[in-house]
């Protein structure tokens, strides 16, 4: 059995990242929240479903490089090793550049850009070590092209894009692959403040005249950490319906 370690677990792409290992049979899985009452009702809900000796969680503030540390040691510890991180978590505070506050710039930033550093520099030592791994980040559209209202985010998924090509020429002699996801519009919490005609909107520019789901990202974690991609590194994975051909 190989571990896998998701940050932002206990909801949206990271739970469907989570269930897609545990369908395989072949990981158990280790996840990261901050939310510690929704993450163990995550934890036994799976546990329940694939083996509650396959699922463990832990309450991790993922901007704080004491709690990854912490955590990513006793993943190593009771589990036996890291061989995949999904760099998952990830906040939205939208706003238009004017009316964006600076509190709201530096928790955006912090989660999805920062907790992404310290994680994989958390498990970079032990990876290495071990000559094989492999991490995926979570970038998104917003990331590549930008949008309107969102300059923390965008800001944070580019700086993504930009880890993932810097960390996969640094660590590849080493034979730990980097790669990204770059998710369009995906049905989870993220967009539940997102008006419907918007939506629809978003689903008729999109030519598979869909929006994403949860599973359709948890498909290219699962590929990007295993055998299936292993010539694969530095790479960002666009899975958007072909929203920005």
């Amino acid at each position: 059995m190989k571990n896998v370690v998701i940050t932002g677990g206990a909801r949206g792409l990271g739970r469907a990242g989570a269930e897609r290992f545990l369908k395989s049979g072949e990981w158990r899985v280790a996840l990261f929240d901050v939310n510690e009452e929704l993450l163990a009702n995550t934890a036994r809900e799976l546990g329940e479903k694939y083996g509650a000796e396959n699922v463990r969680w832990f309450k991790v503030d993922v901007t704080s490089q004491a709690s990854v540390d912490a955590a990513i040691r006793q993943v190593i510890e009771t589990m036996g090793g890291v061989d995949a991180l999904v760099n998952n978590a990830g906040i939205t505070r939208d706003a238009m550049l004017h009316k964006m506050q600076e509190t709201d710039w530096d928790m955006v930033i912090n989660v999805n850009l920062k907790g992404a550093f310290l994680c994989t520099k958390a498990v970079a030592p032990h990876m290495k070590e071990r000559k094989t791994g492999t991490i995926v980040n979570t970038s998104s559209v917003v990331g590549v092209y930008g949008n309107m209202g969102q300059s923390n985010y965008a800001a944070s998924k580019f700086g993504i894009i930009g880890l993932t090509k810097t960390w996969a020429k640094e660590m590849g002699r080493d034979g730990v692959r980097v790669n990204a996801v770059a998710p369009g519009y995906t049905m989870t919490e993220m967009l539940g403040t997102v008006p419907e005609k918007i939506l629809t909107a978003i689903s008729e520019k999109t030519p598979l005249k869909r929006l994403g789901r949860p599973e359709d990202i948890a498909n290219a974690y699962y590929f990007l950490a295993n055998e299936e991609s292993a010539f694969v590194t530095g790479q960002v994975i666009s899975v958007d319906g072909g929203l920005v051909i």
